[in-house]
C-alpha cells in the first residue's frame, strides 16, 4: 500500500461522513431483495426472534401469573423489573462488544488465510524461478530422500511430525506436498479467538455477582423499587427474585455465547436453542404454577431451569467450532472490554434506570396501576426489541465491512438497514395497536386492570416507528465502534427523561409515566440523527494492525511478480509458518 493510498484510508477512517441525506439513499431499494436486503435478513430474522423470545417468555409467565391475582401479578412485575435491570447493566455491553470484536478478529483472521493461500498458490507457480534464486525449499539427496537445505526450526514443523522426512519423485512435487500439508494445517486448526474468550470469562463472573448482590440484598433494592414494608407484594417479590437470581450465571453465559455466533453472522444457531430452552420454560409454567400448586415460584423455576439449559447446549456446539480456552492470560483482551464496556455501561445504567423508575413510580399508584403497567410495558419491550434484529445485523456487517475496509457497504448497509427499521415500526405500531385492543383479555381478568391497559395502548403503539429507529441506530454506532458517542448521548437524554417522569407522574399519573416514556425514546431517537458524522474509533486502531499483519505477505506478492533475484528462502515459509501457528494473526 503506497503513501497516498494510506493517507487516503486513514483519512477516511477518522472522519466517517454520514449526513442526514444517507438515510434516504436509494429508498426505493428498500423492499427490493437483493443481496445487500438477504445479508441483512439473514441475519436479522432469526436475530430478532432470539431477541425477542425472553419477553415473549416474561409475557407468558405474566399471563400465567395473572390468573393467580393482581398481588401476585404485581410482585412478579417489579422483580422482573428488578431482575432486568440488573441484567441489562450486564448483559447489554458484554453482548455489545463481543458481537464487534469477535466480527473483527474473525474477519481479519479470515483475511489473513485467504492472503496464505494465495500466496501459496504464487510459490507454486514460481517454483522454477524460485529454484533458480535459491528459494526452494526442499533438494534431493544423492540416496533419492529429501530434506531441508538448512535447519528447520520447532515452530516450522507439523505438530504432527507430518513434515518429517518423505520420498518424492522431483523437487517441484515436495514443494507441493509441504504446501498442501501446511493448508491442511490451517485448515484442520480451530478457531480461536481472544475475544471470545474474554467474552466467556466476564460473563461467569459478572453473573456470579450479580446473582450474589439480588440473593444477599432484595429486600433493600425491592424497596428501592417501591415495595416498602407492609406491602402485600413484597414476600411474594423477595421469593420470585431469590429464585430467579439462581439463573443468572447460565443467563449470561447463554448471552454471551449469542454474541460470540453474532460476531460469525450465525443467528440462526443460538435461535433454535432458545426456542428449544424457552419451549421447555412454557412447558414446565402451567405444571409447576398451577398442577404443582407453587404459584410465582414455580414460574421462577421454570424459568431457571431454562436457562441453564440453553447455556449447556449453547457450550456443547461451541466447543466443537472453536477452542474456547485462551493459550494464556495475555491473549485475553480484558483492557480493551473494561474500556469499551465502561462506556455502554454508562449508557445502559441511563437507560435501564428510566426504564426502571417509570415501573417503581407505577408500583406507587398500587396494584392494579402496577399490573396493567407491566403489561403494557412487556408488549411495549418485545414490539420493539424485534427491531433490535435488525440492530444486530448492521452491527455485524459494518464490523467486518470496516475490517474490510469495504467503506461503501458501510454506508449501503447503514442506510438500508435504517430504512427497513422504519417500515418495521410502523407495521408494528398497526400489529400491537389491534392486537392488544382485542387481545388485553390474555394477560387478565381483571376488569380495572384491562381498563388501565386501554389508556396506556395508544402510547405503545405510536412509538414503535420512533423505537425501531432508535434501535437500529444503536446498532449504527455500535458497528462503527462509536460506543463514546452512544454513551454520552444517552446519558443527557437519561437526565432529562428522570425529570419528565418526576414531573409528569405526579400531575398526570398512569398517562404521565407513558409521556415521559415516549420523549425518552423521542430524544434517543433524535440523538441517533443528530449523530452526523463518525469521529475516529477504536476500530481505527485495530485496522492499522490488520494492514500491518497482512503486509508482508502482499509485498511478498510484488517480490514474486519482479524480474529482480530473490535470495531469502527463509523470508517466505517462515513468515507464512508464523501466520499459521498463530490462526492468521501475525504476533
Amino acid at each position: 500500500m503506497n503513501m497516498e493510498e494510506s493517507g487516503r484510508l486513514n483519512s477516511y477512517r477518522s472522519k466517517w461522513k454520514m449526513p442526514v441525506f444517507v438515510f434516504f439513499k436509494d429508498a426505493r431499494l428498500v423492499f427490493k431483495n437483493d443481496s445487500l436486503a438477504k445479508e441483512i435478513l439473514k441475519i436479522a430474522i432469526p436475530a430478532a426472534l432470539a431477541v425477542a423470545a425472553d419477553p415473549v417468555a416474561s409475557l407468558i409467565d405474566t399471563a400465567f401469573i395473572g390468573h393467580l391475582g393482581p398481588v401476585d401479578q404485581g410482585a412478579a412485575g417489579v422483580a422482573i423489573a428488578l431482575f432486568n435491570l440488573s441484567s441489562k447493566i450486564t448483559v447489554v455491553p458484554l453482548v455489545s462488544i463481543t458481537t464487534s470484536f469477535v466480527a473483527e478478529e474473525d474477519t481479519i483472521q479470515k483475511t489473513n488465510q485467504n492472503e496464505t493461500k494465495l500466496t501459496y498458490e504464487l510459490v507454486t507457480k514460481n517454483n522454477d524461478h524460485l529454484h533458480h534464486q535459491d528459494m526452494q525449499v526442499c533438494e534431493r539427496t544423492q540416496d533419492g530422500r529429501m530434506k531441508s537445505p538448512m535447519p528447520t526450526p520447532e515452530n516450522n514443523v507439523h505438530r504432527d511430525g507430518a513434515l518429517t522426512e518423505e520420498t518424492n519423485n522431483g523437487n517441484e512435487e515436495y514443494t507441493n506436498i509441504c504446501e498442501k500439508n501446511m493448508l491442511k494445517t490451517v485448515e484442520r486448526k480451530k478457531l480461536q479467538l481472544g475475544s471470545a474468550s474474554t467474552s466467556l470469562l466476564f460473563a461467569t463472573i459478572l453473573g456470579i455477582i450479580q446473582a450474589a448482590v439480588l440473593i444477599f440484598a432484595d429486600k433493600p433494592l425491592l424497596g428501592a423499587m417501591g415495595l416498602k414494608h407492609g406491602s402485600p407484594m413484597l414476600d411474594p417479590a423477595v421469593k420470585y427474585l431469590r429464585l430467579r437470581s439462581l439463573g443468572a450465571p447460565a443467563m449470561l453465559l447463554s448471552l454471551a455465547m449469542q454474541g460470540i455466533f453474532r460476531g460469525f453472522k450465525d443467528t440462526k444457531t443460538p435461535l433454535y436453542v432458545i426456542l428449544f430452552g424457552y419451549a421447555l420454560n412454557i412447558s414446565l409454567d402451567p405444571l409447576l404454577i398451577f398442577h404443582c400448586n407453587l404459584g410465582l415460584t414455580g414460574a421462577a423455576i421454570s424459568h431457571v431451569v431454562s436457562q441453564f439449559f440453553m447455556a449447556l447446549i449453547l457450550w456443547m456446539i461451541l466447543i466443537r467450532k472453536m477452542v474456547l480456552l485462551p493459550p494464556g492470560f495475555k491473549n485475553l483482551q480484558i483492557f480493551r472490554f473494561l474500556k469499551n464496556g465502561g462506556m455502554l455501561l454508562a449508557k445502559v445504567i441511563a437507560a435501564s434506570f428510566c426504564a426502571t423508575l417509570a415501573s417503581s413510580l407505577a408500583a406507587r399508584l398500587g396494584a392494579i396501576p402496577m399490573a396493567a403497567f407491566q403489561t403494557c410495558l412487556q408488549v411495549w419491550l418485545t414490539s420493539s426489541l424485534i427491531a433490535d434484529g435488525l440492530a444486530v445485523a448492521v452491527q455485524a456487517i459494518l464490523a467486518c465491512s470496516f475490517a474490510e475496509k469495504d467503506y461503501e457497504k458501510v454506508i449501503a448497509a447503514a442506510a438500508r438497514t435504517l430504512q427497513m427499521g422504519f417500515v418495521l415500526g410502523v407495521a408494528l405500531s398497526l400489529l400491537v395497536g389491534i392486537g392488544m385492543y382485542f387481545g388485553a383479555g390474555l394477560f387478565s381478568k381483571t376488569i380495572p386492570v384491562l381498563h388501565i391497559i386501554r389508556i396506556g395502548l395508544p402510547f405503545v403503539a405510536a412509538t414503535q416507528p420512533i423505537n425501531s429507529l432508535a434501535f437500529v441506530f444503536d446498532g449504527v454506532n455500535y458497528g462503527a465502534s462509536d460506543f463514546a458517542y452512544s454513551a454520552y448521548s444517552l446519558v443527557m437524554v437519561g437526565f432529562a427523561t428522570v425529570a419528565s417522569l418526576l414531573i409528569l407522574s405526579k400531575s398526570k399519573g398512569f398517562v404521565g409515566i407513558w409521556i415521559a416514556l415516549t420523549i425518552f425514546m423521542s430524544l434517543r431517537m433524535f440523538a441517533g440523527f443528530w449523530r452526523r458524522k463518525f469521529k475516529q474509533s477504536p476500530k481505527t486502531k485495530k485496522e492499522e494492525n490488520s494492514s500491518t499483519n497482512i503486509e508482508p505477505i502482499r509485498n511478498y506478492k510484488c517480490m514474486l511478480s519482479s524480474t529482480k533475484p530473490i535470495t531469502s528462502s527463509g523470508y517466505c515459509f517462515g513468515y507464512l509458518n508464523n501466520v499459521i501457528n498463530s490462526d492468521g494473526v501475525r504476533h
